[in-house]
């Protein structure tokens, strides 16, 4: 039943991207995913402080172990970002689409950044996969949180990467199409974890500080900095309380999780 939960798990970020993608127009997508940006830095960063490291730290592994692995993961996912293979395409997310390439790129970079962007993300996915098995398989109410916390975050980052691959030459079908194969890293990943990790129990601590520390880098070097931007009152307001939500739930799911 466990591998049920992960695959469905691992399944459901790309779906509801790919759907909320489908859905929409390109300028209304601009809009939620600032919106979701927002919920999802809240999420991340309740996530890991409030449920996934403690429930790390619970564990008989040592407390010094567990910090050097925070931050060796700290450490691991900026050099990925440094590849251009982790956070390949994050920035794009507040970009306005309608006024072409980000970051000035002509139309031949931004091919190529198209293909980049899969890519990259298709690796993000699989390592998502995998945090995911390693979560249920410790505990499966700690794994529907991390989950939550990974789809939270998958979301504006695939709608987004959506925004991308239109303005790199793709039609809309085929961006859609290419986001749900890469999508399916995610789901691999997961399954790989499930039949690898599953025999090593002692390892779970170990990969839970990693997936706290994807958490935190993914919040503080990417999702904050994009936040950081002289805003009306208002907008800046609502940003606020976007974040308050995604720690509300967090802090909701912490109860839960306790009980």
């Amino acid at each position: 039943m466990t591998l049920v939960y992960i695959v469905f798990a691992t399944l459901a970020g790309g779906v509801l991207s790919v759907l909320i993608a489908a859905a929409l127009t390109v300028h209304v997508l601009g809009r939620v995913v600032k919106s979701l940006v927002s919920l999802s830095a809240g999420l991340l960063l309740g996530t890991a402080l409030l449920l996934v490291l403690p429930e790390a730290f619970e564990s008989s592994a040592g407390a010094q172990a567990l910090f050097v692995t925070l931050l060796l993961g700290l450490l691991f996912f900026f050099l990925l970002e440094k590849a251009e293979l982790y956070r390949h395409g994050h920035h794009h997310e507040g970009d306005d689409p309608h006024h072409g390439h980000h970051h000035g790129f002509d139309a031949e970079q931004a091919g190529r950044g198209g293909w980049a962007v899969l890519v990259g993300d298709s690796i993000h996915n699989f390592c998502d996969g995998v945090i995911i098995a390693a979560a249920f398989l410790a505990d499966t109410r700690l794994g529907v949180v991390t989950a939550m916390a990974v789809i939270a975050h998958e979301i504006p980052q695939e709608v987004g990467d959506y925004v991308v691959l239109l303005n790199a030459g793709f039609s809309r079908a085929r961006a859609l199409v290419f986001n749900a194969l890469s999508g399916l890293a995610a789901v691999a990943g997961g399954v790989l974890g499930y039949f690898i990790v599953g025999p090593w129990e002692d390892l779970f601590p170990y990969l839970l500080v990693v997936a706290a520390s994807s958490f935190i880098y993914v919040a503080v070097a990417d999702l904050l900095p994009q936040l950081q931007r002289r805003l009306p009152v208002r907008q800046t307001l609502a940003q606020i309380a976007w974040i308050a939500c995604g720690l509300g739930l967090a802090f909701a799911m912490q109860a839960m999780h306790r009980h």
